[in-house]
């Protein structure tokens, strides 16, 4: 059986460096890639990279004689099942819409008779600014899919919509678009949708049949359950569930450091291994996840969106910005306090044994304010760390905070920063006591009942 063949065309953003995670998803999953790499793409990613990964041989120019001798280009964009743009650039987007044909890719983006995906990265004023709105809007009023791109930091310290998407998620709208796909696409029994065009843990089974379709009246089935292509729905896999697919979990994680002048801040000893455990676990289950990491050093999960900060104020703006979701799982052991008024410049000793006076105010209350909040979460869970009455402190934070699900644990020992965690899920009826296990088995325990609290 072959898989999807995909043409892919890497603009030139800093996103670019993301379309080669994109091409070992599509190998991964089946599929075959052939790259075209823009003039601004080569400043990011190398032609060498991209073919090692694809197994193809990248195309850069128009001006190939020995291609365009036998009119390559057109070659190029009638060969693919679909036309991945990636990053589509503000630029770019700006000659599809204008119907532009100056170089490689946007000659074969006017030359292709194949649907085309486009999967913006920019910085957020360029993606909101009305010119390139119209631009997406006349794209897709001509049958371009354009992704909506993701909210968050950019490597341009501005924060807000015009991140990349992240490559699981668009391998996922290249299943979407391939599954609803061309006559032709398609090559196997399950009413059309090729196995290597469905995300792993999924399998595609035929929709109930509409009355009022007329897919239904079909020969002599009328009313039978479709096999049309179009009409199949993506459910996850007895053997290999993904139970949280089509969720976005939001996960805090780590400490906060509280500057009091440029050298020195008040933090406290979390490691961030359990948070980083639950946005693990997540992951696997199929979840969306933005992980918001306070300062600590641990590699990020597969498949999970980083936001890296330091302070409370960062962290509050962090969660704020990444909403909405289905789930809040606040792990961060945010600081309760903060200087009020943190120096510019190094506080010295004065040599007479004075301590200079510092100030503190309260921080945000990060799990109440989301659990209050007008954008809250169906499921919040929040996290207590204790050193005495675990569960009796954590069944009146619960309240307290507006969580339906605080997670306690003892942290007397060498918790913070140790390896395993002995913890209770205080419900509004319920105490789960669990016994000590490592931080990954009792990430996958929390996941399983978001999971099932969700399904109900």
């Amino acid at each position: 059986m072959n898989g999807p063949r995909i043409l892919l065309i890497v603009g030139g953003g800093i996103a670019a460096y993301k379309a080669c995670e994109l091409v070992r998803i599509i190998r991964r999953e089946g599929g075959s890639v052939t790259c075209v790499l823009t003039e601004g793409g080569t400043k990011f990613v190398t032609p060498m990279t991209l073919a090692a990964l694809s197994e193809n041989p990248v195309h850069t120019t128009l001006w190939d004689l020995k291609n365009e001798a036998e009119m390559g280009h057109i070659q190029l964009s009638r060969q693919a099942d679909l036309v991945v743009v990636c990053p589509a650039t503000a630029d770019l987007l700006a000659k599809m819409a204008a119907g532009m044909a100056d170089d490689l890719a946007t000659t074969l983006l006017l030359a292709t008779d194949k649907p085309v995906l486009a999967v913006p990265a920019m910085n957020v004023r360029m993606w909101l600014h009305a010119a390139t709105q119209r631009n997406v809007q006349t794209l897709r009023d001509s049958g371009v899919e354009v992704m909506e791109p993701d909210e968050g930091a950019m490597a341009c310290g501005e924060y807000g919509p015009g991140r990349l998407p992240d490559p699981s998620e668009i391998w996922h709208a290249i299943a979407r678009c391939l599954g609803h796909g061309p006559e032709g696409v398609v090559t196997d029994d399950l009413g059309g949708l090729s196995a290597a065009m469905i995300p792993r843990g999924l399998r595609a089974v035929p929709a109930a049949a509409d009355p009022a379709s007329p897919l239904v009246t079909k020969g002599e089935a009328r009313g039978a359950p479709s096999t049309d292509p179009n009409a199949l729905e993506l459910v996850p896999l007895g053997d290999d569930p993904l139970p949280l697919f089509g969720k976005h979990v939001l996960i805090t994680a780590g400490p906060t450091h509280e500057p009091i002048d440029p050298v020195r801040y008040i933090a406290n000893r979390s490691s961030g291994k359990q948070g980083f455990a639950i946005a693990a676990a997540a992951a696997q289950a199929g979840a969306r996840v933005t992980l918001i990491a306070g300062p600590v050093h641990l590699p990020t999960p597969p498949g999970v969106e980083r936001i890296d900060v330091e302070s409370a104020l960062e962290m509050a703006a962090a969660v704020d910005g990444a909403l909405p979701a289905d789930v809040a799982v606040m792990v961060a052991a945010v600081a309760d306090w903060r200087v009020a008024r943190s120096a510019d410049q190094k506080l010295k000793k004065q040599g007479d044994d004075t301590v200079p006076p510092l100030e503190l105010t309260e921080n945000p209350d990060i799990l109440a304010g989301l659990a209050h909040g007008l954008r809250r979460p169906p499921l919040v869970v929040g996290f207590a760390a204790e050193t005495q009455d675990v569960i009796r402190y954590a069944q009146a934070k619960r309240i307290r905070k507006g969580a339906d699900w605080i997670v306690a644990n003892d942290v007397s020992g060498d918790v913070m920063g140790g390896d395993a965690n002995t913890v209770h899920i205080v419900t509004a009826d319920d105490v789960i006591s669990l016994p000590e296990m490592p931080k990954g088995d009792v990430a996958r325990v929390l996941v399983e009942r978001i999971a099932d609290a969700l399904a109900e």
